[in-house]
């Protein structure tokens, strides 16, 4: 009796055990970008609760998470620089936009409110290169008549580790800036001049905090969620703007997704009076030939979701949501490109 029961409770602990291992083989996972986690987060919380099916981001940067897809240690690797086509190629990778938003300038000066203060991006490079020094600099005040800045150091919060975020600050003002161009340049990881770094949005946004008299960069989301000090910005059509969903989308209006190759579009320094000038999109990397189709046809499904019933959610954060013809020329890709080991469509 004692041995029948053993064996009972032996078997329901086993199959208790198949179906704890079956439910984390559902899970997909994915790493990288830090711009994009507050709205991935939020939609990975929706859709376990609709699916049953957990989406585990870790949020290391986009250098990192370049790196783990093609480790193949993710599901999905996520970046706000787009790779190159001849880099994809290489990787047997497939690259496609979840979701786009702005970087924005953050301060941490006392009387200063959020959105109050005026910067260009010749007085960021020039803070940013170690020139501008003071927050009362003649460049700084003559933009903000009214302001009242102290005579206080200018601590410069940069990223440390590879960063999409990184790379939307630096396109921008290497486009509008000679000298930052040819003393720093456009890229993930640079090297700074001045300047203290953090690791990820999170860690700017804490350094900007911490520091009187600082300066740094983040992702939207992260400056209204901590309730920190945005600036305007002067655009490329001369006109001072506040980062919203509205001069985000203002920004991406001439984007020629189509044309593109790999959709890699770049959405810095557009045209247009209401754009905001550091807007980009996040992406998703993927490989095209998949050893499991299961999983791929999962992190397929999160995305699936994601577009039809994500917008909402990005809204209230300050993204903005793919518009319609692109996420159909997103799903027309993977039909076309993922795969699994023997060539058969995923999606």
């Amino acid at each position: 009796m004692r041995l029948n029961q053993f064996v009972k409770t032996a078997v329901v602990a086993a199959g208790a055990a198949v179906a704890f291992s079956s439910a984390v083989a559902a899970d997909i996972t994915g790493a990288g970008a830090t711009f994009p986690y507050p709205i991935y987060s939020k939609w990975a919380e929706a859709y376990k609760a609709v699916s049953g099916t957990g989406m585990n981001y870790q949020s290391i940067g986009s250098g990192g998470g370049i790196k783990q897809i093609k480790a193949k240690t993710v599901d999905f690797g996520a970046s706000d620089m787009p790779l190159k086509a001849e880099d994809l190629e290489s990787e047997g990778l497939l690259q496609f936009p979840a979701i786009m938003g702005g970087v924005v300038p953050i301060v941490n000066v006392d009387g200063v409110a959020p959105g109050q203060l005026k910067l260009t991006s010749d007085v960021i490079a020039g803070i940013y290169l170690g020139k501008i020094v003071k927050w009362n600099d003649a460049q700084l005040t003559s933009l903000n008549p009214g302001v009242k800045l102290p005579d206080a150091d200018i601590t410069v919060v940069h990223r440390s580790d590879g960063s999409g975020t990184t790379f939307l600050w630096t396109d921008f003002l290497s486009q509008t800036n000679a000298e930052f161009k040819a003393t720093v340049g456009a890229g993930t990881a640079v090297k700074w001049p001045a300047g203290v770094g953090g690791k990820g949005n999170e860690g700017v946004a804490a350094n900007v905090q911490r520091i009187k008299g600082s300066i740094g960069y983040v992702e939207y989301a992260y400056a209204k969620k901590n309730k920190m000090s945005h600036t305007q910005l002067k655009n490329r059509d001369g006109q001072f703007v506040q980062p919203d969903d509205d001069s985000f989308k203002a920004a991406a209006a001439g984007a020629n997704w189509a044309k593109t190759p790999g959709m890699g579009v770049v959405l810095t320094n557009q045209v247009g009076k209401a754009s905001w000038p550091i807007t980009g999109a996040s992406f998703i990397l993927l490989h095209k030939s998949q050893a499991s189709a299961e999983r791929a046809k999962e992190v397929l499904k999160f995305f699936d979701w994601s577009y039809k019933n994500g917008g909402a959610m990005a809204a209230e954060l300050d993204y903005v949501a793919m518009p319609p013809a692109v996420v159909k020329q997103v799903q027309e890709s993977w039909k076309a490109n993922v795969k699994d080991a023997s060539g058969k469509a995923v999606w």
